[in-house]
C-alpha cells in the first residue's frame, strides 16, 4: 500500500520509535518466557539426567528437591526382589549450606556409589571420587569462588578435595554437588542410609504392577519420574512462575500501547487526507487497511528485531551470570511473531475506528 508506506516513512522518527517498542517489548517476553522454560529444566536437570524411570521414596515425599526421604531399611533388597525390575540404585541427599568465603551457599548433596550410577552425568574436568574425602563439585560454583581442582571444601565440618567439576548442575537457586554415599552418611551420621532409589525397569517390564507392589511396601512411595519432576515444578516454579507471566502480560500491553500510540497520532494528523479519500468514494475498508498495514509493518519489523536482541541480550545474561538459564525453543520465536500480529491488530482498533467516523464535509469545514 503506497498511501501506508508514505505515511509510514514520512515520519521516520516516529516509524523508529514504534519499531523500537515493539522490539523491546518482544524481546522483554522472550527473555522471561526463556528465562522461565530455563528454570524449569534446571529444576528437573537431576532427574532429566539420572538413571532409571522410577523413584522410590519415603511415604508421602513425592518431590526430589522439596522433602527429606528416608527409607527404610531392607527397601533395596525388596526392591530389586520384584518381577521387572533390573537395576534400583541408592542414593543419599540433602541440602545443606555451604560457607564459601564467607559466603554461605545454599547446595544440594548427592551421595552415590559411583561403580552403580546417579552422579555427575557430564564431568567438565577432572574424575570421580573415589574417596571418602573427594568430591565433585559444580563448575559455575566453583568459578564464582575462584575454586579449582585440587582445592579444599568444607562440608558440614569435613574438608573435601574437589577432584571433579561438572557442567549441567546449577540454577540460580540451587547447585548439586557430588560425593561418594558412604561419605555422604558419615556426613548425616546415618550408616546405611538411603533416601531415593533409582529404579531401571527392564525391557517390556509391567511399570504400573512394578509401582503398585513398590507401594504396597510399609513407609515407601513409588513414582514415576515425570510425577516427581512435575511436583518439584509444582512446587517450586509456582512461585515464580506467576510474576514473570504477570510481567510478560504488561511487556505486550506496552507494547501495543506504544504501536497504537503512534499509529493513532499518524491517523490524527492525517485526518484532512482520509476525509479526501472519502469524499472521493474510498470506502472505510480501503482505509482500515491503510491503517492496518502500518500498524503491522512496525509490529511484525519490531518483533523480528526483538527475536534477534532477545537471544543477543540471553547470551549476555547468561555470559554474565552462568547460574541463569535462559532457553529458547524454535516455536519461541513463532509465538513471537503472532505477538507481534497481536499487538498489531489491537493497537488498530481506535485508529479505525476514528477512521470510520470521519465525516468528510466536517473535515472540510475545520
Amino acid at each position: 500500500m503506497l498511501l501506508a508506506a508514505r505515511n509510514l516513512f514520512q515520519d521516520k522518527t516516529r516509524l523508529a520509535l514504534s519499531i523500537s517498542g515493539v522490539t523491546l517489548a518482544v524481546m522483554l517476553i522472550l527473555v522471561l518466557e526463556g528465562f522461565l522454560a530455563g528454570m524449569n529444566r534446571q529444576i528437573t536437570s537431576y532427574l532429566d539426567h539420572s538413571p532409571g524411570s522410577i523413584i522410590v521414596a519415603q511415604e508421602d515425599v513425592v518431590n526430589l528437591l522439596g522433602a527429606t526421604s528416608l527409607l527404610p531399611d531392607g527397601t533395596l533388597q525388596k526392591t530389586q526382589s520384584i518381577r521387572g525390575v533390573e537395576q534400583a540404585i541408592p542414593i543419599l541427599s540433602q541440602f545443606v549450606i555451604l560457607d564459601l568465603h564467607g559466603k554461605k551457599q545454599p547446595a544440594y548433596m548427592i551421595g552415590y556409589d559411583p561403580h552403580r550410577g546417579g552422579g555427575p552425568w557430564d564431568l567438565l574436568s577432572g574424575r570421580e571420587p573415589r574417596s571418602r574425602r573427594e568430591i565433585v563439585f559444580d563448575r559455575v560454583l566453583a568459578d564464582r569462588h575462584n575454586l579449582r581442582l585440587g582445592d579444599e571444601v568444607e562440608v558440614m565440618g569435613k574438608d573435601f578435595t574437589i577432584v571433579g567439576l561438572s557442567k549441567g548442575t546449577t540454577s540460580w537457586m540451587v547447585s548439586f554437588f557430588f560425593v561418594r554415599k558412604d561419605a555422604a552418611e558419615n556426613l548425616v551420621l546415618a550408616p546405611g542410609a538411603t533416601s531415593f532409589l533409582l529404579v531401571t525397569t527392564s525391557k517390556g517390564a509391567d511399570e504400573t504392577r512394578i509401582l503398585q507392589r513398590l507401594n504396597s511396601f510399609s513407609d515407601v512411595s513409588g513414582l514415576t519420574k515425570q510425577q516427581m519432576a512435575a511436583n518439584d515444578l509444582k512446587l517450586f516454579a509456582k512461585v515464580f512462575s506467576a510474576p514473570l507471566k504477570l510481567m510478560v502480560a504488561i511487556a505486550f500491553l506496552v507494547g501495543t500501547m506504544f504501536v497504537g500510540l503512534i499509529i493513532y497520532t499518524a491517523t490524527v494528523e492525517r485526518q484532512r487526507e482520509y476525509g479526501v479519500l472519502k469524499a472521493v468514494g474510498a470506502r472505510n475498508g480501503f482505509l482500515y487497511e491503510v491503517v492496518v498495514t502500518q500498524a503491522l509493518f512496525a509490529a511484525v519489523t519490531g518483533s523480528a528485531l526483538g527475536v534477534l536482541m532477545a537471544n543477543v541480550v540471553a547470551q549476555w545474561i547468561m555470559s554474565a551470570r552462568p547460574q541463569f538459564l535462559i532457553s529458547f525453543e524454535p516455536v519461541d520465536s513463532g509465538r513471537a511473531l503472532l505477538a507481534g500480529l497481536g499487538m498489531a491488530m489491537i493497537a488498530s482498533i481506535f485508529p479505525t475506528r476514528l477512521v470510520a467516523g470521519l465525516a468528510p464535509a466536517e473535515v472540510f469545514s475545520k
